[in-house]
């Protein structure tokens, strides 16, 4: 299969509407959202979700995401409830997936065997526009190779699905850089099951009765049951080994200045750690206070890491609340749970 890759606005009709015949026929077009690429496919058609797994190599118990053009347009496949609307109202269009209970209409192939289906309206316009075109929800997990770093650009996506998917529609640069916050509702309370641009507090500013999952700071349980996807496997990882430092035990700059005399390492450093460390294969993810700029560059330069070979990333562990939850929760899963240092020390 030829994978076409076009550059495209929510003015460019003639591709989205080509991009849409797709959709309907059931083929995979990658596209652009605020937080990184989708793979979209007709969430309606159980072989066209299939066709996602296999183009992904994703395990097929991990659920979809639905996208949908209008908050409203949930109502066509899901149970909704007040706190939806409430919610809905303050975040959507944008970066927040809401798991609620399915209607009949969608298959079992898009919710991973759940009775529950997780929906997302997205705010950038190219999604949108894709949506509203084909007429169709469509299920849209990222679009990379199952567990490695998702796609926040369209080279990214050509990097892991050239040969498998028909057609890859370039909006540029994602905004956000990571996926979006996944929650699950009552009428009267809110579970977050994987944190994302909209954080815990702002959700409680909704429905003060909010919680965290277990599973957003540690391992799924044995035998536990996925609700979200990115829960149950390692993801998001680079080819070398990942060991993430607690800089509250080791001094970071010390320790990676050392292994970068004796390892082929990597380094993912503070800007303002630059200066203080050998100039080789450095991938400074930031100023140490700007989150908003950690999250964008996370999975670019987790991908950085493959481009420059190299057997082993060292990088601060993230706090793990506000807005650093997010990174925090995408760097434990890409490093298993490897932490050098005492708080949730595996090495």
């Amino acid at each position: 299969m030829k994978t076409e890759i076009f550059k495209v606005d929510e003015g460019s009709l003639e591709i989205l509407s080509r991009a849409a015949e797709l959709i309907k026929n059931g083929e995979l077009v990658a596209i652009p959202t605020e937080t990184v690429y989708g793979l979209g496919a007709n969430a309606l058609d159980k072989d066209a979700c299939l066709s996602i797994f296999s183009a992904k190599g994703r395990p097929s118990d991990n659920p979809l995401i639905v996208h949908v053009a209008k908050p409203e347009d949930a109502e066509k496949i899901s149970f909704t409830c007040p706190l939806y609307y409430k919610l809905a109202e303050k975040f959507m269009p944008g970066p927040l997936t809401i798991i609620l209970p399915k209607r009949e209409i969608v298959p079992k192939e898009a919710t991973g065997g759940l009775d529950t289906v997780a929906i997302r309206c997205p705010s950038h316009l190219v999604a949108r526009r894709l949506i509203e075109l084909s007429g169709l929800p469509i299920a849209a997990p990222s679009a990379n190779s199952s567990g490695k770093p998702s796609p926040t650009t369209a080279k990214h996506v050509l990097d892991d699905m050239d040969g498998k998917i028909p057609m890859i529609l370039d909006g540029g640069e994602c905004e956000v850089g990571v996926e979006s916050t996944v929650i699950s509702i009552t009428d009267n309370s809110i579970t977050l099951l994987r944190p994302g641009k909209v954080t815990i507090e702002e959700l409680k500013n909704v429905c003060e009765n909010t919680q965290i999952a277990g599973a957003v700071k540690e391992e799924l349980k044995e035998g536990e049951t996925p609700l979200s996807p990115g829960m149950k496997y390692k993801h998001y990882a680079p080819r070398a080994e990942l060991y993430l430092i607690d800089d509250k035990y080791i001094d970071f700059v010390a320790f990676t200045k050392q292994k970068q005399k004796t390892e082929k390492c990597a380094v993912m450093c503070y800007d303002e750690e630059i200066s203080q460390l050998e100039n080789k294969n450095l991938l400074p993810v930031g100023k140490k206070e700007d989150i908003k700029m950690q999250t964008h560059n996370l999975f670019i330069l987790l991908r950085k890491a493959d481009d420059l070979g190299v057997d082993t990333v060292y990088a601060h562990l993230p706090a793990d609340e506000g807005e650093s939850l997010a990174i925090y929760n995408r760097m434990i899963r890409a490093c298993a749970h490897r932490v050098l240092g005492g708080r949730n020390g595996k090495g």
